[in-house]
């Protein structure tokens, strides 16, 4: 076996870097995760900047810390069932279908394969958060702390359907701890401030249809006799050696890194039954480092010239995490019934134009993605049924980052509206254990993508999620 790295298969990492992390989780759009809190999920994703009796609030809005008196530590973790189906058409070749010499646009061909089967798999999310209110001199401060995973996603297309010279796995891992702290500046207004540092891991792999690129480069030469003369036997010629689909390789790489944000955040009370939120997130910079390895047959790398084109190595890109901007309100319409609302702006503008380097800075490539920013909103509510349990429900809507002129099988994100309901069960006078089901419904991803080899993917998919979570709450 051997491995390759060539400047025109490299300039596929910035859909390896980038693009696969905003396969999305069919939770949220782009590649976010929102289950940070089950009580939250209960609602529809709603007050998370207002919640009372939530650890959580020390990721989510620091200064609604502020609403906790005693020292309390919540454990949460969601079970993320994605469901999804590809339906449509991959033309292997596709640069030649246009050609006016009909022995080279008979190279284009379908490139064969499975619909790819469902790419998604049940996916565990889990949280931790702890709040501590200070006492004494401190009185007026609080301290939290808390590691979630606020991006990341896994797809798992076959391996040899359709779409593979696009994308076969995805694996994206991004894990936030954040330092918290509060200041209550008075009953009714509170800030809050929190540090973050993140950590981004992303393995990626597709096939390379080695066959169209080595037939390309010998049509773009065929300016000459020879040139033809080359084309036609190692192309054109029935027992041709080098044809679209006859010559797959293989790709993968992987890419990690450290670095640091922040979070800042208010809460106010203009009266007593009304309370309202805010926190930004600020964007989160990353130089993701890792190793890229191509894998090629023994008849590509026999090629003039491919034993020094083709080499393994280190390779990178930039990626930026977006920043947030969320809003809450919470409105007591009694002392047993509560109401929500959740709005949040992700500034997925930050994920623009990729630039792919090796390790010695030298430019690779560029990718466009020219995403757009996202938003969500949604009501929840929630009503205690008597002092040991209370339910919850709620609905939102969930608008894509993405388009559908650039849509790819590693991007097959879309709009989609979000149905919850959830309990809590106070076991014990300092425990109380949550539950929440969410269903995601996402709206039929247009997909329409070239390869970086030149295989033109075409269709739909199809999906949706069902978002099962359970939580506990502990208060010392």
């Amino acid at each position: 076996m051997q491995h390759a790295s060539t400047p025109a298969r490299l300039s596929a990492l910035a859909v390896a870097i980038v693009g696969v992390l905003a396969v999305g989780n069919a939770a949220a759009s782009g590649f976010q995760i929102r289950e940070n809190s089950i009580k939250a999920q209960g609602r529809a994703l709603t007050g998370t900047t207002v919640a009372k009796d939530d650890a959580t609030v020390a990721i989510t809005n620091p200064a609604a810390m502020v609403n906790i008196d005693k020292t309390t530590v919540s454990v949460n973790v969601s079970a993320i069932d994605l469901n999804g189906d590809f339906t449509g058409t991959a033309i292997a070749g596709a640069p030649f279908a246009a050609s006016n010499n009909a022995a080279i646009s008979a190279l284009a061909r379908p490139a064969g394969g499975s619909n790819g089967g469902d790419p998604g798999d049940l996916e565990l999310v889990p949280s931790f958060s702890v709040v501590m209110p200070l006492s004494g001199s401190f009185e007026n401060l609080w301290l939290g702390f808390g590691v979630n995973a606020p991006y990341g996603l896994v797809t798992d297309w076959d391996a040899n359907w359709m779409g593979r010279y696009n994308s076969v796995k995805s694996d994206v891992k991004v894990i936030d701890a954040t330092l918290s702290a509060a200041w209550k500046a008075s009953d009714q207004f509170s800030v809050g401030v929190g540090f973050v540092f993140q950590r981004a891991d992303v393995t990626l792999t597709n096939a390379l249809d080695l066959g169209t690129a080595v037939c390309s480069q010998l049509a773009a030469g065929a300016t000459t006799p020879a040139g033809v003369t080359a084309l036609t036997n190692l192309c054109l010629a029935p027992t041709a050696p080098y044809k679209p689909t006859q010559n797959d390789g293989f790709f993968s790489v992987t890419g990690a890194d450290n670095n640091f944000g922040w979070t800042l955040g208010m809460q106010w009370s203009p009266i007593e039954k009304l309370t309202v939120g805010y926190n930004y997130k600020s964007e989160i910079d990353h130089e993701l480092d890792g190793n890229i390895d191509f894998t090629i047959p023994a008849n590509v790398m026999a090629l003039p010239g491919m034993s020094t084109r083709f080499a393994d190595g280190k390779g990178g890109a930039k990626l930026t995490t977006p920043s947030t901007h969320t809003f809450s309100a919470r409105y007591d319409v009694n002392e047993r019934f509560r109401m929500f609302g959740e709005a949040q702006i992700t500034n997925w503008s930050s994920l623009d134009v990729v630039t792919i380097q090796r390790a010695d800075g030298a430019v690779v490539g560029n990718e466009d993605y020219h995403w757009s920013n996202s938003s969500l909103y949604a009501l929840g509510a929630e009503y205690d049924l008597n002092d040991a349990f209370t339910l919850r429900g709620g609905i939102g809507r969930d608008n894509t980052p993405t388009h559908d002129v650039n849509r790819s099988p590693r991007l097959p994100d879309n709009d989609r509206n979000l149905y919850s309901i959830g309990l809590t069960w106070n076991a014990m006078p300092n425990l109380s254990i949550d539950a929440a089901y969410m269903r995601v419904e996402l709206k039929d991803s247009p997909i329409n993508s070239t390869s970086a080899t030149g295989t033109r993917l075409t269709g739909q998919v199809d999906g949706n999620a069902n978002v099962f979570g359970v939580g506990a709450t502990y208060k010392f």
